[in-house]
This record gives C-alpha cells, sequence and structure tokens, in this order.
C-alpha cells in the first residue's frame, strides 16, 4: 500500500513541475520565473560567473596529475639508463675490445659500464613504474594491446624492449667473460646490445611526448622542447655516472658539453617566451625548482666543464637533471590547479592554430 502511495506523490509532483515549467505560469509565482536570453544569469543564483578572471566558477577546469613521486624518478632513471645504452653500443663499436686505460677512443670498460647502468637503470624503472601503478598486473594489462596513437603504451612497450635488451646484452657480457666468446653469445651480445641502443634512443625521449600529449597548459605548451629537454638531460646524466665511475674520455667530455650546451638553449627558450601558460615554470616553488635544475644542469655544468672541473661538473648535471623531473612535475600541478589558465587567451597549445 505504501508503494501505491509513494508513487501517486511522485505522479503529483511532476505533474506541479510540468505546471510551473508550462508557458501559461504565472512569473510572479515562486517557481515560474522565466529568463529571458541565453546565457542570462537568473536573479539571486548562488553560482558566479565563468569568466576569464574567476575561472570556472572558482574551480580547477583540469584535474590534478595524480603520479605519485615515483614517477619523476623513473623518468630520471630511464633517462640515464637509455642514454647509457646508446653510449655503450656506440663505444663497443668505437673501440672495440680495448682497455677503457687506451687513450683517445672508448674502451672495452666503457662499454661494460654503460651496459651495467642501463641494465641497473632498466630494471630500476620497471620496479618504479609498477610502484607507482600500485599492483603488478597492471603494467602487465598495458602490454595487452599496443596503441602507436598513445604514449603512455608506446612507453610500456619500449621499456621492457629496453630492459630485456639491456639484460641479454649484459648476461653475454658475463657469460663471454667466463667461458669464453661463442658464437651464440656474440650473436645475443650483438643483438641486445643494438636493440637497447634503439629503445635508449626511445627511453631517453619519450617520457618527454608523455606529458607534451597532455592537456595540461604548462607541459602541452612545451610539447615540441620537452623530447629534446629530457633527451638531453638523460644524456647528461649517463655521461656524468660514467666519469664518476672513473671513466675520463674526451668523448663523454664532448657529449657533456653538447648536453649542457643544449640545456642552456631549453631554458632559455622558455625565459624569453612570455606565455601565461608557462608562468608555473618561472613562479612559486615549482618555478624554483625548474630554474634550479635547469641552472645546475645548463650554464653550471657548462662552465665547470670548460674550467676542467669534470667531476664537480658531472655532480651538477645529476642534481639538475634530477631536479628538472621534479620541477616539470610541480610546474604541471600548479598549471592544473589554476582555475584561470584554460581559459585564458593565449595559453593553449603550440598544435592550437588559433
Amino acid at each position: 500500500m505504501s508503494r501505491w502511495r509513494s508513487l501517486d506523490e511522485r505522479e503529483r509532483r511532476l505533474q506541479a513541475l510540468r505546471e510551473e515549467a508550462s508557458p501559461g505560469a504565472d512569473p510572479a509565482g515562486p517557481r515560474g520565473r522565466t529568463v529571458d536570453g541565453e546565457g542570462v544569469r537568473p536573479e539571486g543564483a548562488p553560482f558566479p560567473r565563468a569568466s576569464a578572471a574567476t575561472g570556472y566558477y572558482g574551480l580547477p577546469l583540469l584535474k590534478e596529475p595524480q603520479w605519485t613521486w615515483e614517477v619523476p624518478l623513473y623518468f630520471f632513471v630511464g633517462g640515464a639508463a637509455g642514454a647509457a645504452a646508446v653510449i655503450g653500443a656506440a663505444s663497443r663499436l668505437a673501440g672495440g675490445g680495448r682497455s677503457s686505460a687506451a687513450g683517445g677512443g672508448f674502451g672495452g670498460e666503457l662499454a661494460r659500464d654503460a651496459r651495467w647502468i642501463a641494465t641497473g637503470g632498466g630494471a630500476l624503472s620497471g620496479a618504479l613504474l609498477v610502484a607507482d601503478l600500485g599492483r603488478p598486473e597492471r603494467f602487465l594489462h598495458m602490454l595487452r594491446v599496443f596503441k602507436p596513437q598513445s604514449p603512455m603504451s608506446v612507453g610500456a612497450w619500449t621499456l621492457t624492449a629496453f630492459s630485456s635488451a639491456a639484460a641479454a646484452a649484459t648476461f653475454a657480457d658475463l657469460v663471454r667473460h667466463r667461458y669464453g666468446s661463442r658464437l651464440p653469445v656474440r650473436v645475443l651480445g650483438n643483438a641486445g646490445d643494438a636493440l637497447a641502443a634503439a629503445t635508449g634512443l626511445g627511453m631517453a625521449s619519450y617520457t618527454g611526448v608523455l606529458i607534451g600529449a597532455t592537456v595540461v597548459p604548462v607541459w602541452n605548451r612545451s610539447v615540441r622542447v620537452l623530447p629534446i629537454h629530457f633527451a638531453a638531460s638523460g644524456l647528461a646524466s649517463a655521461v656524468a655516472l660514467l666519469e664518476l665511475a672513473g671513466h675520463r674520455h674526451r668523448a663523454l667530455n664532448r657529449l657533456g658539453l653538447a648536453a649542457a650546451a643544449v640545456e642552456v638553449g631549453t631554458g632559455a627558450w622558455h625565459e624569453l617566451q612570455d606565455v601565461r601558460a608557462l608562468r608555473p615554470l618561472k613562479a612559486g616553488g615549482s618555478g624554483a625548482v625548474v630554474r634550479s635544475g635547469g641552472v645546475l644542469s645548463g650554464p653550471v655544468t657548462l662552465a665547470l666543464r670548460l674550467l676542467g672541473a669534470r667531476r664537480a661538473a658531472a655532480v651538477a648535471a645529476l642534481a639538475g637533471s634530477l631536479l628538472t623531473r621534479y620541477g616539470w612535475m610541480a610546474a604541471g600541478r600548479a598549471s592544473a590547479r589554476d582555475p584561470e589558465l584554460p581559459l585564458q587567451p593565449g595559453s593553449g597549445p603550440l598544435t592550437n592554430p588559433s
């Protein structure tokens, strides 16, 4: 009986609403007031107007990135590991089996140390990514399909291929030193080196594409520069790690100089851009971290290398590279929290023709 009474009350309520909304409703009635004109704010309405000054009703239009601290550390470790794999493959081709004590070119010990950095970095990168995802099976689910249009899907497959190839090359090197250089071992080592170098290029730069492909204004506005910026930062980190391990080759110093020069260029580009979307890179806590990282990995590292202080330059490059990753993550969060940015003229992506 109560159920039928409830249905009857709902029908009466719906009928009352129809009458109040009908063209013949009394405009002076409590629910019969009308608003003439599109987009007109009703008198006494409890909500503010949406504008570039107040944002989307005073609330952020975008959802803040939910990545935890493991992700920027993964960006740093993965970039250094990828660049180290490229250096290791180049050193093997240029130096052959010569000892690292041999002057001038790359040597065998340098290639071996670079492989270990790539292998350790690949394993640590996977652990950091799984830690951010929360459960290991979530990473496995990312490998169920391959989407070339998705930077995240491409990144998951790149990490898998890179870490496997780097581990295979290191394993082949260990077997060769223990049991001798046989044909299957050489094939495995050469194939692992080649695949690790090819995917290492992606490891060093794809994270810049990953965050640049989002709608976060400060990231999207820098989508053309971020891959170059992150690749140079990864190269500087790999060179720094190898130099701190005791390698003093002139070619490593040249690579470090080139990476620092690119860092100076990307930093200058961001400073010269008078765009509201890039404000988190220059103001607040995120701006302080980004600028500190840029100064350490750019001008400071470049000056120290030119002065011959390579060990100090290596430390500065590592610190700057790490700060850069965390600074960009903080800038993305600040950019998403700003309710005005998405509604401001000129804050859209570089790829937007308007």
